[in-house]
């Protein structure tokens, strides 16, 4: 009896554990595009990545919505392989799912000629038409 009841708590875990474990790899794909787009300066990356209801929180303290992130990536435009100053890349991802709910926190680093930045950044993206999007984001630069 004891037999049955683990098959049958397993079989309904197996799902979940394979439904979370497709959205991590889903999630960490998107953040590894989205950095590559974000070291060109790629709006449409820019676009596909943050939800429009975002609340951003930039490691400078000021909050903004998409809207306004937009309009910085848009008025710099998308940088040539010669123009590009800084790549980016993360580092310790961490992805927590709860259902269509996702915590994401890395190390964000920065490298260029002039050396290496470091942020802490913890996202909350959520699952919707449009795939994972980032609803709520924080950015805090690491102490050195």
């Amino acid at each position: 009896m004891k037999k049955i009841r683990l098959v049958a708590v397993l079989a309904l875990l197996l799902p979940t554990v394979a439904y979370t474990s497709d959205a991590k790899v889903e999630i960490t794909e998107l953040l590894h595009q989205f950095l590559a787009g974000a070291t060109r300066n790629d709006a449409s990356i820019h676009q596909q990545f943050w939800a429009e209801d975002l609340v951003y929180t930039s490691s400078a303290g000021a909050r903004f919505g998409k809207a306004e992130l937009m309009v910085g990536v848009t008025n710099q435009g998308e940088l040539s392989e010669s123009d590009i100053t800084m790549r980016y890349a993360a580092e310790d991802v961490h992805i927590r799912i709860y259902e269509d709910v996702a915590a994401l926190t890395f190390t964000l680093i920065g490298q260029s000629d002039n050396g290496l930045l470091r942020f802490y950044n913890s996202g909350t993206l959520v699952r919707g038409s449009e795939g994972w999007q980032a609803v709520v984001w924080q950015a805090t630069r690491a102490s050195d």
